[in-house]
């Protein structure tokens, strides 16, 4: 792997014995033995290369928003694509449609913003939504009843053998929350289509999706968002806070009492605290209920969700 850096096969920056505390909303999280954050699709494909010949383990994150990482010392190499950050107009459409390409490491609040700000309309539910356009698209990120599969055209993924498909819409395989990629899939980038409307409405209804959902989610909590996925039918949200569960505790970690749904590090939480939160919250709404809740955030490290 040193070769990789010292032989100049590699553009971006390097970190070793990084926390991820500093790289994820919860601020939780061990340090990682290596952290790379490559600025060009070459530089990113050497690091796996390596990895692979050397058999060390890959995992890629992107804002961290949606991301619980254990409390002690992760092997391997964490990858980062905050560098991916191009934003370019592709083309238009007679149907008054304009495609954009994006990034993986775009903002997914910058995103939205530039769509205001130009009027393209199919986005403005996405709003308040943190995280990077890679993430967004992976774990097909939605709120209000729109999702991101909603507007995705294609997308561009790299294996973990550095290989590299273009997958349309139809291939992906989009499901709630999730894009059902093949394991070890790294989205680089997406086609988006937006449509043209007037930039006073689209702005306008953006506002409205925003103040509807600083009024019901604690979104300037330290949170990973949405901790389990809804249930068919059901909103999980509502299940935990019917079980009994707003405002329950365990070390730094408490359930919000605006969103039940949302666990939020009061301070010095740690992966434990929240991993046994999920535990008695999950346990609780299946003998309140008999519904089994899945997690939605990804878990890293050795804390696993019984």
């Amino acid at each position: 792997m040193k070769e990789v850096f010292d032989k100049g096969l590699f553009r971006g920056t390097i970190k070793f014995d990084e926390p991820m505390s500093v790289h994820t909303h919860l601020r939780i999280g061990g340090p990682v033995e290596i952290m790379v954050f490559p600025e060009d699709v070459v530089s990113l494909k050497n690091v796996l290369f390596a990895a692979e010949r050397e058999k060390i383990p890959v995992f890629v994150f992107g804002a961290g928003t949606n991301l619980l990482v254990g409390d002690g010392a992760i092997k391997g190499i964490a990858v980062s694509l905050k560098a991916f950050r191009s934003m370019e107009y592709v083309r238009e459409s007679d149907d008054r449609k304009v495609v954009l390409y994006t990034g993986a490491g775009v903002p997914l609040a910058s995103f939205v913003n530039y769509a205001r700000k130009n009027g393209y309309a199919g986005i403005e539910a996405l709003v308040g939504i943190p995280g990077y356009l890679g993430g967004a698209v992976y774990m097909n990120a939605g709120s209000f009843g729109a999702e991101i599969k909603d507007v995705v055209v294609s997308i561009a993924v790299m294996n973990m053998h550095g290989e590299i498909t273009i997958l349309d819409k139809d291939e992906i395989g989009f499901s709630y929350r999730n894009s059902n990629l093949p394991e070890g899939s790294i989205i680089l980038s997406a086609n988006i289509i937006l449509e043209k409307d007037n930039p006073d409405e689209v702005a306008k209804r953006t506002n409205e999706f925003l103040k509807k959902k600083r009024s019901a989610q604690p979104l300037e909590e330290l949170s990973a968002g949405c901790v389990f996925k809804n249930p068919e039918g059901d909103a999980a949200g509502k299940l935990i806070e019917s079980a009994g569960y707003k405002g329950v505790r365990k070390g730094g970690v408490e359930v919000s009492r605006v969103h039940a749904n949302y666990f939020i590090n009061r301070g010095e939480a740690t992966g434990s605290d929240f991993i046994a939160l999920m535990e008695t919250v999950k346990a609780g709404v299946k003998e309140y209920s008999g519904i089994e809740l899945e997690p939605e955030i990804k878990i890293i490290g050795k804390e696993k969700l019984n």
